[in-house]
């Protein structure tokens, strides 16, 4: 990918996840990392509803930018679009203290869901192409750690 596309070309720049997919090894990584201020920002609006809101429109929104720029680079699911991680990670911290050891649990949690794709994570990634395809393998492994973040809620 021409790097400087990426600084100039606003979809592109939210692909991949403000400049974090540019990452030379392990950009999913500094994608989940970006997602971290924005739960943070999102976080400090102090309100479930916003903060499900907020998450469902990045998440929508996703599908179409990750599909355009993956369009316009003829890559289906560029290993540098990384917006499906924010968006993971915005799912996985639904109701989650804003603590940073919730946080670093919450960013252990989603990686690895999104890294071993268990069924049928790995499936979706493998038949649903497009945006939707980007997309939805990294919702369900942020709906996955959700789940997983809420029994260690309960149980902590």
């Amino acid at each position: 990918m021409n790097k400087p596309k990426v600084w100039t070309n606003p979809i592109h720049f939210l692909a991949f996840g403000f400049g974090s997919g540019l990452a030379p090894k392990a950009p999913g990584t500094f994608g989940t990392i970006a997602a971290i201020p924005v739960y943070l920002l999102i976080s400090l609006l102090n309100s479930f509803t916003t903060y499900l809101v907020a998450t469902a429109l990045i998440s929508i929104a996703g599908i179409w930018i990750c599909g355009m720029t993956s369009k316009d680079l003829d890559v289906h699911d560029h290993p540098g679009i990384v917006w499906d991680e924010i968006a993971g990670y915005l799912i996985t911290m639904i109701l989650v203290p804003l603590t940073w050891y919730w946080i670093l649990a919450g960013f252990i949690l989603f990686r690895t869901f999104d890294i071993l794709k268990p069924w049928p994570i790995s499936w979706l990634d493998k038949k649903v192409s497009g945006g939707l395809g980007i997309m939805l393998d990294d919702i369900i492994a942020g709906i996955f750690a959700l789940i997983l973040m809420q029994v260690l809620l309960i149980i902590a």
